[in-house]
């Protein structure tokens, strides 16, 4: 994937889903990291919830800083940017920057309508039993 490219040094990828009081719920977004990383294996990627558990946001981007990421991209795994992107994501964001200025921190839109979306609800669909 021509994506690998466009990591520059001490860039980290911070996933961020919404959290739940189930684990296996909370399981999915560790598994995409662990594909990420298989995918990027020198990449820093971490996870972090917006609630219900931990690590929390705030952990997460401290966690990225601490390791010396210069650059945290922040990824909602989200499918529509509702409330909690384009405002509580937006918020953090804000308030990472504040807190670590030395530190670029970028919202990444959620996955939302992408071109691919319609290929995984067909698939989806087809599982339906």
């Amino acid at each position: 994937m021509p994506i690998a490219s466009t990591f520059a040094p001490g860039t980290a990828i911070l996933l961020i889903a919404h959290g739940s009081r189930l684990a296996t719920a909370n399981a999915d977004l560790l598994q995409l990291a662990e594909q990420l990383r298989s995918r990027f294996p020198d990449q820093m990627i971490e996870t972090a919830y917006l609630e219900l558990t931990e690590p929390t946001i705030p952990q997460g981007a401290e966690r990225c800083v601490a390791h010396g990421a210069t650059r945290v991209l922040l990824l909602p795994y989200f499918l529509s940017a509702g409330t909690h992107v384009t405002e509580d994501l937006q918020r953090f964001r804000a308030q990472f920057a504040e807190q670590w200025p030395h530190v670029r921190f970028d919202l990444c839109p959620p996955l939302g309508l992408h071109p691919l979306m319609l290929d995984i609800v067909c698939d989806r669909l087809s599982e339906a039993k």
